[in-house]
């Protein structure tokens, strides 16, 4: 009988091995499977006036001296981001990732997202942007990495977070605004600092064909783009981009 006993619960624990989940990989973002998007072949790129650079940026001196962006956030502010869909302006506040909300702020102002694309569109999940076209603003960014904010606010739609992986303190200018609701990035420590308050319709327009980056899917590779910039992302003629974003009011 014991010998019996013994070995169903040998039995028991083999199963439970077996069927407990894997621990989850360190990447910038845990993703569902892309779905299919009939619509996103078929669109219309607006006709956009690029700005020019604010003065303070001139010489790229801010892009390539990192140390230059540290200026403190005010409480609550707005980003405007003029894309090829359209117009969407960010409310940041500080309260809920100061953080966030002053690496944001520095970045902004520094032009960095000025030209940059929309490389990572999931349908039903988020829009991920923020690595330059120029290789050598990414490597001078590559590891000036900020310190993550205690959360506060859900990761619900129209939300704003840093990406990062899965290490602690990993962030640097990748941000993600989510389409739906995703409590479960609250768990891995994805931390909003601001929400989209107009123009989410512009984020939900632009393409999402190319899916998942390769090499699992279509889209652009993150450490390609690091490396060959526009070069390698002129590759991917169907990616929206941002034309110019800036603070409201400077």
């Amino acid at each position: 009988m014991k010998r019996r006993v013994t070995a169903l619960l040998i039995g028991l624990l083999a199963l439970v091995a077996c069927t407990a989940p894997a621990p989850p990989q360190p990447v910038t973002l845990v993703l569902p499977p892309a779905l299919p998007d009939p619509s996103a072949s078929v669109r219309i790129a607006k006709d956009v006036t690029t700005a020019p650079v604010l003065p303070e940026v001139s010489g790229r001196r801010a892009l390539l001296e990192p140390s230059l962006a540290t200026a403190r956030a005010p409480d609550i502010y707005r980003a405007r981001f003029t894309t090829t869909q359209g117009d969407f302006v960010v409310e940041v506040h500080r309260s809920w990732a100061p953080n966030g909300a002053d690496r944001f702020y520095n970045l902004v102002r520094a032009g960095f997202y000025d030209g940059t694309r929309f490389f990572r569109v999931i349908d039903a999940f988020m829009v991920q942007w923020g690595i330059s076209g120029d290789p050598t603003v990414s490597a001078a960014w590559h590891e000036v990495h900020m310190k993550d904010d205690p959360h506060v606010r859900s990761n619900t739609r129209g939300t704003i977070s840093f990406a990062k992986t899965g290490a602690p303190d990993s962030a640097a200018t990748q941000v993600f605004v989510n389409y739906v609701d995703s409590a479960r990035l609250d768990a891995m420590r994805f931390t909003p600092f601001g929400e989209v308050v107009e123009g989410m319709g512009a984020l939900d327009g632009l393409y999402k064909s190319y899916g998942e980056g390769e090499p699992g899917g279509k889209g652009p590779n993150q450490a390609r783009i690091e490396h060959e910039g526009d070069v390698y992302l002129d590759g991917f003629p169907n990616l929206d981009r941002i034309v110019r974003a800036g603070v409201e009011g400077e």
